[in-house]
């Protein structure tokens, strides 16, 4: 018998399948019409002064939290920076030195190269785009976030993705790329090919501290920022130079 037909809305969906899984359903079969004619939508997205509105709580709840090692060597937290209405969004993997000394992410060298990539490269203004990191904490010495780590933070970007939004993920490097995209895959496989994230599309790419230190590859990183321009259908700029 083909089960009543969720609601809509991915979580809907996604527990209906859980509960016919647990019954030992192996497959479930849709109504032609439905798969063919119909599709499950999501909630509007909000104004951006409403997001920004509830994005405060979640940002003084970061501030505050202690749920791993790193509340212990951390000078702030590290929230987001950018527009709460982004069509774009920009994930890292954490803080380094400087935004941890700031409070905001990529503010550094690497960061710097972020900003050239968004506007130079892409043509937008870097407060046009929202930048948000799977850590919210610097680990010590920049060295790479533990499973723990990235368990607890965890509800922190799924929040933020969830209220900002974006129309296209932009996943920087391999622990942003493993954490949208649930796969073990090196990012020089992963970048350039789309993915997605609960119905976003995910574009990994290249890291911009790994573009500093291989800056023949910053042409990989300039392709996947043009497929992303091209599937928000935005024009890309012309290109002046190179990006240093």
């Amino acid at each position: 018998m083909t089960p009543a037909r969720p609601r809509p809305g991915s979580d809907a969906l996604r527990e209906t399948l859980a509960y016919y899984r647990d019954l030992g359903v192996a497959e479930l079969y849709l109504d032609e019409r439905f798969e063919e004619h119909e599709e499950i939508s999501n909630p509007p997205k909000r104004p951006a002064s409403e997001v920004a509105a509830l994005l405060q709580p979640l940002a003084h709840e970061v501030s505050g939290c202690l749920k791993c090692r790193l509340c212990k060597t951390r000078k702030q937290t590290v929230f987001a920076d950018g527009s709460p209405g982004a069509r774009i969004m920009f994930v890292g993997e954490a803080p380094g030195a400087d935004e941890d000394a700031q409070g905001v992410p990529f503010v550094g060298r690497a960061g710097q190269l972020l900003t050239r990539m968004i506007e130079d490269g892409m043509g937008l203004p870097r407060s046009s785009v929202y930048i948000a990191n799977v850590l919210k904490c610097r680990p010590p010495d920049n060295r790479n976030p533990e499973p723990d780590e990235i368990a607890a933070c965890r509800g922190y970007l799924e929040s933020q993705i969830d209220l900002v939004k974006p129309e296209v993920l932009v996943a920087l490097g391999k622990f942003a790329a493993h954490f949208l995209l649930e796969t073990e895959e090196g990012i020089t496989r992963l970048r350039g090919k789309w993915g997605s994230y609960r119905g976003i599309p995910v574009m990994p790419t290249l890291h911009p501290s790994y573009l500093l230190r291989q800056p023949a590859q910053k042409k990989e990183a300039w392709a996947d920022l043009l497929a992303v321009l091209a599937r928000l259908g935005i024009e890309a700029p012309t290109r002046k130079g190179k990006t240093s």
